[in-house]
């Protein structure tokens, strides 16, 4: 049986024998705050009409927050004199935008509905309205999650697959967090949305290996439109960026149909090709926009759902998502 194998086996365990934290609801805050989501939502749609890039950054705080600890704001932390917070580590600060639409949100809702609605349920709420505004996929988010009170730089590292990972390594990082190997390559699907750093990919067009400064599995075209806007890296050069996907600004399937064309732009894009199960999964979602945006949809809601803060005794509702109460 080989690794990759190994992988998709330990995936269907993990996930027969997985323990959720508590339990979420559609319609949480009915009752107790019932103008919550729609607050969420004006903000933004309020925002993206100005700035749709940051569609792409509250989708990826929502991912990004889950996997640290899980899906309870932490993210959102502001550091703190001696204690660097998540949002400090190069992954977050170079890539994450949109603390001000989740700042804004909550503000008119604590005015609303004082210390009833939890940042990390802002966030997920946001992330649904972005992939909505910029690609038409809605979906409800069950809610109930408690805001967390520990945000550790070191701990982003330790937790979350970094670009350069290949496929298999990517994998592994997901099983561990519960998540299998289809979900994985389903919400990959993000990548169809924003922009990237040079210096997240950069290695692939100048330092691959001893034998291919630039990595041969790239098109040889698309290497060379990402060099005209990513020179090669020196002591403190700038970092530019370049769009993930030649449609930054639509949520859809496109981001696999380049993939197939060998225009992965992150290692861990590009090597779902090398593995026949992987491989397939990125075909079967080039055919079918409804279909990947339907298990998207799942996926998202379920990686929403991993190691959450429930019920009153665990976590808190935080008046400024940036500061612990």
């Amino acid at each position: 049986m080989s690794s990759f194998n190994i992988i998709f086996l330990m995936t269907f365990c993990s996930l027969a024998t997985l323990s959720l934290s508590g339990t979420l609801s559609i319609g949480f805050y009915n009752s107790s705050c019932p103008s919550a989501e729609d607050i969420v939502r004006k903000a933004v749609n309020n925002f993206l009409s100005r700035d749709p890039g940051l569609g792409a950054g509250l989708v990826r705080m929502h991912f990004h927050d889950c996997f640290i600890r899980g899906c309870d704001s932490s993210v959102l932390i502001a550091s703190t004199p001696g204690n660097p917070s998540e949002r400090e580590h190069v992954a977050n600060s170079r890539s994450l935008r949109g603390f001000e639409v989740i700042d804004e949100a909550k503000t008119e809702i604590e005015s609303a509905c004082p210390k009833v609605v939890s940042c990390a349920d802002i966030l997920a709420f946001a992330a649904r309205d972005s992939i909505f505004k910029l690609g038409g996929i809605n979906y409800s988010v069950p809610a109930g999650r408690r805001d967390g009170r520990v945000s550790i730089m070191a701990e982003v590292e330790q937790n979350f697959p970094p670009p350069f990972f290949d496929a298999q390594q990517a994998a592994v990082s997901f099983v561990r967090k519960g998540l299998s190997a289809e979900e994985m390559v389903t919400l990959l699907g993000a990548h169809s949305i924003g922009v990237s750093h040079c210096s997240s990919f950069s290695n692939r067009l100048y330092t691959f290996n001893a034998t291919h400064p630039q990595d041969p599995s790239m098109d040889s075209r698309y290497a060379d439109y990402l060099k005209t806007k990513c020179p090669q890296p020196t002591n403190n050069s700038p970092d530019p960026t370049v769009p993930m996907n030649p449609t930054p600004d639509r949520m859809d399937n496109r981001y696999y149909l380049e993939v197939t064309k060998n225009r992965g732009l992150f290692t861990s894009d590009q090597t779902l090709m090398n593995n026949p199960t992987t491989q397939r999964m990125v075909m079967n979602n080039t055919r079918n926009v409804r279909t990947w945006a339907d298990k998207f949809v799942k996926a998202m809601v379920h990686m929403g759902s991993l190691d959450v803060l429930t019920g009153t005794r665990e976590g808190e509702i935080r008046t400024r998502c940036s500061v612990v109460n």
